[in-house]
């Protein structure tokens, strides 16, 4: 792990450890080396960093992130050194996904967000990003991971439960025939199967009280 990804995770950990009472289950499933694609859902910014404190003790995770996100240059600097990939949201951004397949290639674990950005009680569509990825980089291994409870971190003074599982897709990987759409819109049901979208900020809305009633 890089010093910058190592710093984060120590200044992030007791937010998630302590106040956030993380959980952490799969983790068996998630390969410690090797190429590795993980795709996971999206409600909270607080996303990435629950999935890097689950694995804090396993390996690195580098995500392909909006290229926005590097527009306030000592933002950009802290990306840079976590290994996190600058991709233009909805352009295709074939650069970014060059670079992520010669590191995928190289032995990375590459993170997706399939939606793309935060759901915010929306259903998003799945973008190909992560199966054109698997695709070209065959013989990585793909696994999914279910962020639950992290639109709860700012809601104080209640106290969230953050849940992060790591889980082999039941579909297996890449079939033959599969599209890359095809393939990344079947790993997002999965990764979304018992994780309501949920909308994050101080308080509860209507779309966050509907989503825990569907998912109880």
């Amino acid at each position: 792990m890089t010093p910058a990804y190592r710093a984060v995770v120590a200044l992030c950990a007791p937010v998630m450890l302590r106040w956030s009472r993380l959980r952490v289950r799969g983790l068996e499933h998630f390969p410690a080396s090797g190429p590795t694609l993980l795709v996971a859902n999206h409600d909270s910014y607080w996303d990435p960093i629950a999935i890097a404190v689950a694995a804090r003790h396993h390996r690195q995770v580098r995500a392909l992130a909006k290229s926005t996100i590097w527009k306030f240059p000592p933002i950009g600097w802290l990306m840079d050194g976590m290994g996190h990939i600058p991709i233009d949201r909805g352009s295709g951004d074939a650069g970014a996904i060059a670079t992520a397949v010669r590191e995928l290639r190289a032995g990375a674990c590459i993170g997706v967000f399939p939606e793309g950005t935060r759901s915010l009680g929306r259903e998003l569509r799945a973008r190909s990003g992560a199966g054109r990825l698997a695709l070209a980089v065959p013989e990585a291994i793909v696994v999914c991971a279910r962020v639950t409870g992290t639109t709860d971190i700012v809601r104080l003074p209640e106290r969230p439960s953050v849940s992060v599982e790591f889980f082999s897709p039941a579909g297996g990987q890449h079939r033959p025939g599969e599209s890359a759409s095809e393939l990344t819109i079947r790993l997002l049901a999965e990764a979304r199967r018992g994780a309501p979208r949920t909308v994050p900020g101080r308080r509860r809305t209507a779309a966050t009280f509907r989503a825990r009633l569907e998912a109880s």
